[in-house]
């Protein structure tokens, strides 16, 4: 978000607040945004038509079309669909309680009492301006209201409304699904005040955690213009030469920097009929001329919209999964037969080059250096989307930047257009494409020409890029930490091959692992190690954190089962000593520590947080001792954390400890991963433990929490003894597994695991009520974890994780 307006806002606009939100319309997208805005603690109205008629379910219920669960029944309905929805559109299932079904007939005096209106019904701007007409004739003094769109002209929409209204009225296009999509287009109309503006492009950032870009009230906005085109383009380039289904995601996916959906995977869970809506909203808001020719939807997808093959929505579209007796298995639209076949997997130099090597830069470059049919289908789009993404600079937003966000979180592209430019060399591809006969825009010529080499520059440790003629500075919110940035800016205190400890300033340091998939292997725990020691001598405290794609996977599982296959017992000992002696120098650390996990945060992820004296879990976090899935135990600590907060929880000692152990058994047994960070939270967390809201925060909101535990006077935790429960209850619970065993519902080896698991939980063989020490638990894991790991059951397993992703039950 633009820095100058968040400037305006805390200036301007302080005393504004969100506390109350209302969404007109409660399909899939307005019963998204409703949840998300339960997300985020506000409570919200939901409100929808009154039925025209009732159903025979309402007249078997015994309703009439006054009664109130008649009229509110469309609301009513989408709010309980919510909890089950397999988009997963709440952070925890009774966040559902926050939102309130109604209708608009008998309840739309309600919103004068709410602070943000949310306009979100049907795409067509005359019942649009109807509603927002509406609206206006109840809506209080300073309530914002705004509309969600893909495409409609903002200003269309309030043509008929007061100058009054129109100030405080602007457009905000959420993605779909609004939990899980970071972008949010923001789209102020020619009325709106620009201290509307600055709040709410800041309240959505922070509040709802979004990625905001400043769009201008043109066909489509920016992402879905840009990304539109580009498939588009495609579609053309695909044709012109031959091109099957296969062949083009092939080469427009992961090699490309883009989701492993690409295009056609894309279109199909899109819907086709939703993207020729989107297209043709350009075709008719266009002039005549190439851009008009390009957005004229190809006869092949009205075909396919005519059948009723639409995507995954439809049941089939570009692709078509079918069952049959060995499985089921994909089938591909041949577009010149529109026959269904079995899906060709595609080879070629170019695609091997890119999978040869690590990180989406160097894969992009490695594609497109690489000569070949699918390399050269590449360039012939990619040149194109770079080309009009210029055209566009000025049209559909004033930054670069805003472009290159909007496609990164709008498409999941790993970079965005300019950013692309940038990576494949700016003269070099513009000479190429002008010798290719394309005419490249004049700005783009002209800043080459005055001795610029790329639209982005990094300088004195602050990244520049290109606005309006001249370099300027990338403009960020101070909640946003960059660690990438501090690495260029030489902040790197101490690395190895497997994690930084890099300075954050006001003398905070913080843990980053880099390792392939951020996996713990004997690199991260030596520099849990050392970082242990330079924060105890040097700093006020630590954050554990990084920006990879997910926080940590767990531990290094190949090594593991290479040793274990080698029979070298001694050095996976030593290895897991390390580990367990790692995580209790974190603990033990006389400064504060705070963890930072994100997303997938799994095993020996969740042991490297566990020990911190607060956890600052991402909204998006999925977090969970998982070890049993590849038929081990949780052996860092992890075990033993969970035994000692039930122990605290419970410091009566005629305190019954079963009930919390059997939830902490069940979770672990059957490898249960969070779907949200409050899910997390719920699960694992600690008093003071928290989640935010906006990822891009964590690292920032960790630091404070160091600092504020350090000038609150820090005392480390000193090493605790647990109560257990001893062999009694070891015994419920693995009474309890057995009864599974003997239904059917595990197999032996998962029995042989979860007595072991009890095992460790419980205190071993003790009475109940005795008191252990954190060592003592942690020699019960690491000797569960070696029985287990010379299992050969456990070494299937293992060996099935790593060659297909996912578990074996045996």
């Amino acid at each position: 978000m633009n820095k100058t307006l968040a400037k305006d806002t805390a200036h301007k606009t302080a005393s504004r607040t969100i506390s109350k939100a209302a969404v007109i319309g409660s399909g899939v997208m307005g019963s998204g945004i409703a949840a998300h805005l339960a997300n985020a603690g506000i409570p919200c109205l939901l409100l929808d038509v009154v039925p025209k008629s009732l159903s025979p379910e309402d007249e078997k219920a015994g309703l009439s079309l006054a009664d109130p669960k008649f009229r509110n029944k469309l609301a009513a309905k989408a709010i309980a669909a919510l909890p089950k929805s397999s988009s997963a559109p709440l952070y925890a299932a009774d966040f559902v309680e926050r939102i309130t079904p109604g209708n608009i007939e008998d309840h739309f005096h309600l919103l004068k009492d709410v602070d943000w209106i949310i306009e979100v019904v049907t795409e067509k701007l005359d019942i649009k301006k109807s509603i927002l007409k509406q609206i206006e004739g109840v809506v209080k003094e300073g309530t914002i209201v705004s509309t969600n769109t893909s495409g409609i002209s903002v200003n269309a929409m309030v043509e008929d409304c007061s100058e009054h209204f129109r100030r405080n009225f602007i457009g905000t296009h959420f993605f779909n699904p609004p939990r899980h999509m970071k972008l949010l287009e923001i789209i102020p109309g020619f009325d709106t005040d620009p201290q509307i503006t600055a709040f709410m492009a800041d309240f959505c950032s922070r509040r709802l955690g979004k990625g905001v870009v400043l769009a201008k009230d043109t066909p489509n906005f920016i992402s879905n213009r840009i990304g539109t085109y580009g498939l588009l383009v495609t579609l053309h380039e695909m044709k012109e030469n031959n091109y099957t289904v296969e062949e083009v995601d092939a080469a427009t996916g992961p090699v490309l920097g883009r989701p492993k959906s690409a295009t056609f995977r894309t279109l199909d869970l899109v819907g086709i009929d939703t993207f020729v809506h989107v297209a043709q909203n350009v075709f008719g808001s266009v002039p005549d001329g190439p851009e008009k020719d390009i957005f004229a939807v190809p006869d092949v997808l009205n075909e396919l919209v005519a059948k009723g093959w639409i995507g995954e929505k439809g049941g089939q579209g570009f692709y078509k999964k079918v069952k049959g007796e060995e499985g089921s298995k994909i089938l591909s639209l041949d577009l010149s037969t529109m026959d269904y076949n079995p899906s060709a997997k595609v080879r070629s130099a170019s695609i091997e080059a890119a999978k040869a090597v690590k990180g989406s830069k160097k894969k992009i470059k490695a594609f497109l250096t690489t000569n070949d049919r699918y390399s050269e289908l590449a360039w012939n789009v990619l040149k194109q989307v770079l080309i009009y993404s210029a055209e566009k600079l000025g049209e559909i937003a004033d930054s670069i930047e805003d472009i290159d966000n909007a496609m990164k979180w709008g498409f999941n592209w790993e970079l965005g257009p300019f950013e692309t430019w940038d990576l494949i060399g700016l003269p070099e591809s513009v000479q190429r494409m002008e010798a290719e006969g394309l005419v490249v825009p004049t700005w783009v010529k002209e800043w080459i020409a005055a001795g610029n080499k790329s639209f982005y520059e990094q300088k004195d440790g602050a990244v520049l890029h290109f606005y309006k003629g001249a370099y300027k500075e990338v403009e960020t919110q101070p909640e946003r930490i960059s660690l990438q940035s501090l690495k260029a800016q030489n902040k790197i205190i101490r690395h190895n091959s497997g994690a930084n400890l890099i300075d954050l300033g006001d003398d905070v340091a913080c843990l980053e692992f880099t390792s392939p998939n951020n996996a713990i292997g004997a690199d991260i725990l030596v520099m849990i190690q050392q970082s242990a020691e330079e924060v105890r001598n040097n700093y006020r405290g630590l954050v554990i954190a990084n920006e990879g794609r997910n926080f940590c996977v767990g531990a290094n599982l190949m090594l593991m089962l290479m040793e274990a296959q080698s029979g070298d017992w001694d050095e996976v000992d030593d290895i897991i000593r390390l580990f367990q002696g790692s995580m209790m120098k974190l603990k033990g650390l006389e400064k504060p520590v705070v963890a930072a996990p994100h997303r997938m945060t799994l095993g020996g992820g969740v042991e490297a947080c566990l020990p911190a004296d607060r956890i600052i879990f991402s909204a998006e976090s999925y977090f969970g001792l998982v070890e049993t899935g590849v038929g081990l135990i949780p052996a860092g600590g992890g075990c033993k954390e969970l035994a000692l907060m039930t122990s605290d929880r419970y410091p009566n000692p005629d305190s019954d400890l079963q009930p919390e152990l059997n939830r902490i058994f069940e979770m672990i047994a059957m490898a249960k991963t969070s779907t949200s960070g409050h899910e997390a939270l719920r699960m694992y967390g600690r008093r003071h433990d928290s989640v935010v809201m906006n990822q891009d925060f964590r690292i920032y909101e960790a630091k404070q929490a160091v600092l504020e535990m350090e000038r609150a006077g820090y005392q480390p935790k000193i090493s605790g003894k647990a109560r257990v429960a001893g062999r009694d209850g070891r015994a419920v619970l693995q009474v309890g597994a057995l009864g599974l065993k003997n239904s059917g519902y595990i197999s032996d080896h998962d029995y042989l695991i979860a007595k072991k698991l009890a095992h460790i939980l419980t205190g071993g063989d003790v009475a109940p009520g005795t008191l252990v020490s954190e060592q003592y638990l942690l020699d019960l894991e690491r000797e569960a974890f070696l029985s287990l790991l010379g299992e050969v059951k456990t070494q299937q397993r293992m060996q099935h994780m790593l060659s297909k992703g996912k578990p074996l039950r045996n």
